[in-house]
């Protein structure tokens, strides 16, 4: 079982009609291969998956075995075949072209530096995580926030099952990708990274502290950081400066891009247990900004903090207009001190406090709240001040 994901599906394909290449990234497991399988003829011939030894040996000749293809070729987990992108590239620069690339990766640094290298000007990367609120729906908002996004995770026929999956899938990333990403150290010391970090989820990075209980150089921890970030497995969303006279948080904040792992590696089984513990607010913040990127999809996105109290979730570039947002987890948000510091610091546009209530309210002439759920709605956009 599976749920259909129109907009991706058609992103993928309007992207294959008009680029030689094209790259799909995002985490293992977030259902990349099934996406492509929407684009493949049903005897596609032309696929190979890295992970399969067959075709690993078809490909170690790849331009014998890739020169004389037609139509479309679908090559999955690319990342265990770096060699593949100069050969992609001369491939790719035939006149007339025979054959267009899909590539599958699961976004490890060798891939999009391989991609970007080699392939500029020739690739269009599309990122892919789990499912988003608009493509399981308002009604299971509940569900998705406490399993996350992965489909095995979200599908599981019970909260215990999809906590297993996401155990295991924890267990693969450190036995099975760890060393392919080339960081060399035991998987229970980067296991215990990564459960600091759900501790830190929705709060400005500082890497002293677990450097010091891993007995690593900062560096090292910032290194360890990169590599979540560039697994699409963590955000670290960047501080914006205004030129104003107070003193403003210059550092990141970290958040887990799915809820359901941050959930696990805080020992969350079930919604109930969810509702108690002490990181609920932060957790509903990370998974509301999450939804609110995938929504807008914005040029630019930052958060912005003063060190005297003033701050914002998140203040939002998109086609020329600063939007504000703040994540709210109360039954009726009001107007607040720092949201009129926002709008009049941050010269904002339009504020928007998007809170877990079921309806739409301004707050003040620029300032209106809108429930989370509204993500999952087509027309959820046409609300917002996002024209020219």
């Amino acid at each position: 079982m599976t749920l259909p994901r129109p907009q991706l599906q058609q992103q993928l394909a309007e992207a294959l009609k008009r680029s030689r290449i094209v790259a799909l990234l995002g985490p293992r497991q977030c259902g990349k291969t099934t996406l492509a399988r929407t684009v493949m003829a049903p005897d596609q011939p032309a696929y190979f998956d890295l992970e399969d030894p067959v075709s690993a040996a078809r490909l170690r000749e790849p331009m014998t075995a890739l020169a004389g293809l037609r139509g479309l070729v679908v090559i999955d987990e690319v990342q265990r075949a770096p060699q593949l992108f100069q050969v992609l590239r001369v491939l790719a620069d035939r006149d007339p072209l025979p054959a267009r690339f899909l590539i599958l990766g699961s976004a490890s640094p060798g891939v999009v530096k391989g991609a970007s290298e080699s392939l500029a000007g020739r690739v269009e990367m599309i990122p892919m995580g789990g499912f988003h609120l608009s493509e399981v729906g308002a009604p299971a908002q509940a569900r998705h926030w406490s399993r996350g996004g992965f489909p095995l995770a979200y599908l599981a026929a019970s909260d215990q099952d999809s906590f297993i999956w996401r155990k295991n899938f924890v267990r693969t990333f450190l036995e099975q990708d760890l060393p392919q990403f080339g960081l060399r150290l035991p998987a229970q010391t980067f296991f215990r990274f990564w459960s600091m970090l759900a501790h830190y989820h929705g709060q400005v990075w500082n890497g002293a502290e677990p450097a010091r209980a891993l007995g690593v150089s900062e560096a090292t921890v910032r290194r360890y950081l990169d590599l979540l970030e560039r697994t699409f497995l963590i955000r670290t969303l960047q501080p914006w400066f205004a030129n104003i006279s107070k003193r403003q948080v210059k550092a990141p904040k970290l958040y887990f891009r799915d809820s359901g792992l941050l959930h696990h590696l805080l020992g969350i089984h079930t919604p109930q247990e969810l509702e108690i513990h002490p990181k609920v607010g932060a957790s509903w913040e990370g998974y509301a900004i999450e939804e609110i990127l995938a929504a807008i999809d914005p040029d630019e996105a930052y958060f912005w903090a003063t060190h005297t109290g003033a701050e914002l979730d998140l203040l939002l570039v998109k086609e020329g207009r600063r939007i504000g947002i703040e994540c709210k987890r109360m039954d009726a948000p009001k107007l607040t001190p720092s949201m009129k510091a926002a709008l009049a610091d941050l010269e904002l546009d339009q504020l928007v406090v998007v809170y877990p209530g079921n309806r739409n309210y301004p707050l003040s002439s620029q300032v209106q709240a809108i429930p989370l759920a509204a993500l999952a709605s087509p027309g959820f956009l046409d609300g917002l001040p996002l024209g020219g």
